[in-house]
């Protein structure tokens, strides 16, 4: 039987990944951590897609988080395997060289908030509320948090996840969440208007950038601009960068092979 909780779709050079249960609000399940790990993967390995879109269908939810209709299955464990699926998904989404847009249109709330802080850049309706609910039901949002911490200031976090209330689309954009907040109409506009601006670009740069971004995180001043100092060094020899430089003495648009 054929798991259609996840539809996969590439439209033209952007790879869209829409969570499809909107009769339960987009909730998480091992199938939807399944689609979105397998939709991650197939953009990566089309060397023609260049953005990827996550989002959810219908315009109520973006992602409620766990579904909690099965309570049981929802927080069942495993305790013989040290890593759990979504932790993994989130594993995934970071080390990712592909940038990644969230399109939210609907509520976004505890896993779904963990999806929102895997991808790059976030485009949400202006009705959409947002919350870390967890303590409500009795666990905590531990793994978003891994992801959260290095977004949002952590008192707004402290907030957000102690009291387990909602918040709306501008204490996110504000939080730096979210990078455009527009009404509903013009969700689709907006983030079609983005991923235009993401696939003009070279692709090489962007994948070895995103590469570099991921490593030099946690890394001191020190050593972070050694690394970037040798990167860049690199990044110098790519046929992209050739090009690039070329096309911009030549007065004309590049045209990049994503070597």
């Amino acid at each position: 039987m054929t798991d259609n909780s996840v539809l996969l779709e590439k439209r033209g050079q952007a790879f869209w990944i829409t969570i499809n249960r909107p009769d339960k609000r987009n909730a998480l399940n091992a199938g939807v951590i399944a689609g979105i790990a397998r939709g991650y993967r197939e953009a990566h390995d089309d060397k023609d897609v260049r953005v990827i879109v996550l989002t959810g269908a219908g315009d109520k939810a973006f992602c409620a988080g766990a579904d909690l209709q099965n309570s049981g299955a929802a927080f069942s464990m495993d305790f013989s395997r040290p890593n759990v699926d979504y932790a993994d998904l989130l594993r995934l989404s970071q080390n990712a060289t592909k940038p990644a847009i969230a399109r939210v249109g609907g509520v976004c709330m505890a896993g779904g908030m963990g999806l929102l802080c895997m991808t790059d850049m976030a485009v949400a309706g202006e009705q959409v509320i947002f919350g870390l609910p967890e303590v409500k039901v009795g666990v905590f949002p531990m793994q978003v948090l891994s992801l959260l911490q290095s977004i949002a200031p952590a008192r707004l976090i402290n907030e957000w996840a102690l009291t387990g209330e909602p918040f709306d689309a501008k204490t996110a954009q504000a939080a730096g969440l979210l990078n455009y907040v527009v009404p509903a109409a013009e969700l689709d506009a907006k983030v079609d208007w983005l991923i235009g601006r993401i696939v003009d670009k070279s692709p090489t740069a962007i994948r070895r950038g995103k590469y570099a971004m991921r490593a030099i995180a946690s890394m001191s001043f020190d050593e972070s601009i050694a690394y970037t100092e040798s990167q860049i060094a690199l990044l110098a020899m790519t046929e992209d960068a050739k090009e690039g430089l070329k096309a911009f003495g030549e007065k004309r648009k590049p045209t990049w092979t994503g070597r």
